[in-house]
């Protein structure tokens, strides 16, 4: 099987699980969107900003250091009874912690009464954090389809927690006043019950561990405890940029909203926006699980490591189109009182393939082993991100956050890239890369163009048929351009 194949087909399995969770996610922001207010939906969204940015913290780059050390150790397992019992012992120490202060915290957040959220917050994190290397570990061992299954079955927990405290529970509360469920959450559903939803679906996923971790062998060896903190630390520093880019703006909407807005409620309008670009970013979290272990294996081949980028930009091109030509339709997904932010969508699009891009670029410091780099070029996107969200937010509001995502991704790939072929250069012909983006974009503005010129704004039909033909017009031309099938096939034989 070709090596191209076999990163095809281990995308798709890792997929299955993430593609289920977007599609989970998908169907319930119209549920959200119709149940909660836009203020509820943005409180909702600013704690799970806050769970995206720990979520990486805790970790401490370990999942990476992981594979890294496997392949360099006489026993594998070293590495990840190492990192285990590091990111139990920060966990545990963590949760107790949010336990403790839990009330204080609340109050200082502004959501007074909430102190259970904080617990469940505090939870999620730790168990996430546990189970984040019992899940690499499964990516190093290539059990993919165990992967999957665990991931599909935390979703579909997750699913029924949430389907059953909307639907159910509610109604229950009404009836039995005096139920314990009311020592976990309140009598009237609100955004707290997605937190517990989530924070429950974790618990059952620590489940599913508990055979693996009797038959783990939990070790830790405080000499390769160093050199995987020296390796991986400026990795989880270098992973904050994408979870910045795409969190960091809600937790100033509290602090840089404009004046006179009700932040959460811009807040929540724009985060349900940004759903409808999560197939973006959905594409690029499944490639990045089949590729990592794939590019630590085949990292010599740097004329494949190139080739890779062109048809992962050309998939994404495809998706931006996909996505942009029919917002129409897919906007509809959200309730009316959510759609006031569709605008910004064709830009988070974008800014989610260029981080997509500065993944498949920044691979030369994690081959070559100088992942300080990934220090400095997370302090330029950090820089961009916080100067232009604090600059032009109280101005723009969420519209300034978009530019960030944008900006700041394009200096961090740019910086990248120039710091590569400084110190691992990688063959990537960029000239047919910008060309799939230049078409890409091209067409989009045709689709525009014809829009206004013919008057197709009330004329959904024509108007989709006129998209879908621009569509197509795009495949045919990515497929010449790339070579076809062809082109594939000669590194089938390699």
């Amino acid at each position: 099987m070709g090596v191209l194949k076999k990163l095809a087909g281990e995308t798709a399995i890792y997929g299955l699980s993430t593609i289920l969770a977007r599609m989970i996610n998908f169907f319930f922001v119209p549920i959200y969107t119709r149940i909660l207010t836009v203020g509820e939906y943005g409180s909702y969204s600013e704690i799970m900003s806050y769970i995206a940015v720990l979520q990486v913290v805790l970790v401490l780059g370990l999942e990476t250091g992981c594979f890294r050390f496997a392949n360099k150790v006489d026993d594998p397992r070293k590495p990840f009874g190492t990192a285990f019992t590091t990111i139990l012992g920060v966990s545990l120490i963590f949760f107790a912690a949010m336990c403790c202060f839990s009330d204080s915290l609340a109050s200082a957040m502004g959501y007074a009464g909430y102190g259970k959220m904080i617990v469940y917050t505090g939870g999620i994190l730790a168990l996430d954090s546990i189970t984040a290397i019992l899940f690499a570990r499964l990516r190093f061992l290539q059990k993919a389809l165990k992967f999957a299954a665990f991931k599909t079955i935390k979703i579909l927990s997750e699913l029924g927690f949430n389907l059953l405290l909307f639907f159910v529970v509610p109604g229950y509360l009404a009836s039995h006043p005096g139920s314990f469920l009311l020592e976990f959450i309140p009598a009237t559903a609100d955004f707290s019950y997605i937190i517990f939803a989530v924070f429950l679906s974790c618990v059952v996923c620590t489940i599913l561990f508990i055979p693996d971790l009797l038959r783990m062998k939990v070790t830790f060896n405080r000499g390769l405890f160093r050199q995987m903190m020296a390796y991986s630390i400026p990795l989880m520093i270098a992973g904050l940029p994408g979870i910045v880019n795409e969190s960091f703006d809600r937790i100033l909407f509290r602090f840089f909203a404009p004046e006179g807005v009700v932040w959460r409620a811009d807040l929540g309008e724009y985060q349900a926006a940004v759903k409808l670009a999560v197939i973006m970013n959905l594409f690029i979290q499944m490639f990045r699980y089949a590729a990592e272990p794939f590019f630590f294996a085949r990292g010599k081949d740097k004329e494949l490591l190139a080739q890779v980028m062109e048809y992962f930009t050309a998939f994404c091109i495809l998706i931006f189109l996909g996505v942009t030509l029919y917002i129409d339709i897919i906007g509809l997904i959200l309730g009316s009182d959510f759609r006031g932010a569709l605008g910004t969508v064709p830009f988070m699009l974008i800014s989610y393939m260029i981080l997509g891009m500065l993944f498949n670029v920044s691979m030369w410091y994690k081959l070559s082993g100088e992942t300080k780099y990934a220090i400095s070029i997370t302090l330029a996107g950090l820089a961009v991100t916080v100067a232009v969200n604090v600059a032009f937010m109280p101005l723009f509001s969420y519209w300034a956050s978009v530019a960030a995502h944008v900006l700041s991704c394009l200096v961090m790939l740019l910086y990248s890239v120039w710091l590569g072929n400084r110190h691992y250069y990688i063959p990537y012909r960029w000239g047919i890369i910008c060309r799939y983006i230049g078409a890409g974009l091209l067409l989009f503005g045709v689709s525009l163009l014809l829009q206004d010129m013919l008057g197709l704004q009330d004329r959904i039909i024509v108007k989709l048929a006129v998209n879908t033909v621009l569509l197509l017009a795009y495949m045919v031309y990515a497929l010449k351009l790339g070579g076809g099938l062809a082109r594939l096939a000669s590194y089938r034989k390699k």
